[in-house]
């Protein structure tokens, strides 16, 4: 169990998101989700999380936005970003890390692989 890790989910697809926060609050972790890019960034900075699951394309304000705000503002206290794109990676990934990201994962995926990315990313 992952308790006291924290995840912020921000996609526009709501099926995803239950999804996620199902299987992401089964596996311990607590988790909080936002349907934009606008919400997420508040969310991120106004309470604390280990890792922050980011969709790229979102209403408001883009996920590489996002994360270059969240990596820009927090600074060394920033939390883990991956992004979820449907992108492709390959062209996508080096975006993704100067927008702060610590990894990328394409659309769609398996559970296990996100989870996998997670771990690595909490380090656990």
């Amino acid at each position: 169990m992952e308790s006291g890790k924290r995840i912020l989910i921000a996609d526009d697809d709501p099926d995803l998101i239950d999804l996620l926060e199902s299987y992401f609050s089964g596996g311990g972790y607590e988790v909080t989700a936002k349907v934009n890019g606008k919400d997420a960034l508040q969310a991120a900075e106004s309470e604390h999380f280990d890792l922050v699951l980011l969709d790229v394309m979102m209403p408001y304000i883009d996920g590489y936005h996002v994360a270059s705000e969240i990596s820009s503002r927090l600074g060394p206290s920033a939390p883990k970003i991956i992004i979820m794109t449907s992108r492709d990676t390959a062209s996508e990934k080096g975006i993704a890390m100067l927008s702060g990201a610590s990894d990328v994962v394409q659309k769609p995926f398996s559970l296990e692989e996100l989870d996998s990315k997670v771990k690595a990313a909490l380090g656990s």
